[in-house]
């Protein structure tokens, strides 16, 4: 079933509109065991409690262009600090996520921007997007989609957090191209019952200079994203950049997609080869 989704106003009213969260096992408690009474044991693990463990793992390598890397950015700190966001941040059971956000470009190359930070209300918000804007803007060599996946697996298990959901959230306009392949990458996060999306960056005609692909968005579906109510939003459109950042964070928080089933790669028939990014390295460049 493709779950692909165009930009608009009728999907940010959708997401917001009424319906069940996700239905995704909660993660075992992450507490050690104190002397203190179960009553205080229980308010303490309330407290704990989010809506959704949400890792943002974005694309620097060198095929993003430093405005696509701002806009990116900003697109980020201003979805995070929307008014949309946050009513759907309340409409939550607990009325809170937990989130952090990292920068990846090859396998051995991942850089946390924010550990992992509460976002309750316009305040913690706003300090999500300060820390987001005040960093550096850097980009990187290769893209390794498998080795961002791979990175953000064990970080769930150093959230102080307790989510009804997690999710990894990964934005990159190519094909992985380093690391190993991307689909077992995708699979060992599935089997932990992480769920996987997407934001294939597609503004640019691909090149024969570059390691873009043609439907770059099927692959995304394909081969990266999975899990119950996974989903892929394209970007096409350079001024539609912010747009569908916010709405993908939107449908993150609101956890309100319908049911999709795991897929693996020996399930069906990929659109796309999951290996096209190492065969192109691989003929340009012989290694």
């Amino acid at each position: 079933m493709r779950m692909l989704f165009s930009i608009g106003a009728v999907l940010v009213a959708g997401v917001l509109a009424g319906g069940d969260v996700a239905g995704i096992a909660a993660p075992g408690p992450k507490f050690e065991p104190t002397r203190n009474p179960p009553q205080r044991l229980a308010a303490d693990r309330d407290a704990q409690t989010v809506d959704v463990e949400l890792i943002l793992a974005v694309d620097v390598s060198y095929s993003m262009d430093m405005d696509e890397l701002a806009i990116q950015r900003e697109g980020y700190a201003q979805a995070i600090q929307s008014k949309e966001f946050l009513q759907a941040l309340k409409l939550g059971p607990n009325g809170r996520i937990a989130v952090t956000y990292f920068e990846w470009a090859a396998s051995s190359d991942q850089k946390i921007i924010i550990p992992w930070r509460l976002v309750d209300g316009p305040e913690t918000a706003d300090a999500v997007a300060a820390e987001i804007m005040k960093t550096p803007i850097r980009r990187a060599s290769r893209t390794s989609i498998s080795g961002a996946i791979t990175f953000a697996m064990p970080l769930f298990d150093e959230d102080p957090y307790r989510g009804l959901r997690r999710v990894i959230d990964i934005s990159g306009d190519g094909p992985n191209n380093n690391g190993g392949p991307v689909t077992a990458a995708r699979d060992a996060a599935l089997e932990k019952g992480i769920v996987i999306n997407g934001l294939p960056i597609m503004v640019k005609e691909p090149s024969y200079s570059t390691m873009d692909i043609d439907n770059l968005d099927y692959y995304y579906e394909d081969c990266v994203i999975g899990g119950p109510g996974s989903f892929v939003i394209s970007i096409k459109d350079r001024d539609k950049f912010k747009e569908a950042i916010r709405t993908k964070l939107l449908m993150e928080v609101a956890g309100r997609m319908p049911e999709r089933p795991v897929t693996r790669v020996a399930d069906k028939e990929p659109r796309v080869n999951c290996m096209i990014g190492e065969k192109i390295w691989s003929d340009r460049w012989g290694r």
